[in-house]
């Protein structure tokens, strides 16, 4: 194990010097290009803290869907192999609702301030 920082507080800190520090002194396209590096640093962090929990509740729902067990790799393989062969449909129970989980969960680490996201989080829909 490693002393702190921890690697989601080197990158949150990265980013927060670029966004506070470097930002408001460039223009043009090396300050588009900076708040990209931004976006991808906070893509990272929002990785690091929220993509481990959100995976582990991936596989317990095709766990249960598919009845079989591996990674999360494997399992979605299976379930698109299972829905390419007709074997599981939108009739399925559970189906429909671990697709629409997995995509608010993605969606929260991917694109948080994306508008129809943030929507369904305020209709309770993740």
């Amino acid at each position: 194990m490693q002393d702190e920082p921890t690697p989601i507080e080197l990158t949150k800190s990265v980013a927060d010097f670029l966004r506070n520090d470097i930002a408001p002194l460039i223009s043009g396209h090396p300050a588009f290009k900076l708040r990209v590096a931004v976006n991808i640093l906070d893509l990272v962090t929002r990785q690091l803290t929220q993509g481990e929990g959100s995976d582990a509740a991936e596989v317990e729902r095709l766990r249960a869907l598919l009845g079989a067990d591996g990674t999360v790799t494997e399992l979605n393989r299976a379930l698109a192999d299972r829905i390419a062969k007709s074997e599981l449909d939108l009739a399925t129970p559970g189906l429909a609702e671990h697709l629409w989980q997995t995509t608010m969960d993605k969606l929260a680490v991917d694109q948080p301030n994306y508008a129809s996201y943030k929507r369904e989080l305020s209709r309770g829909g993740g």
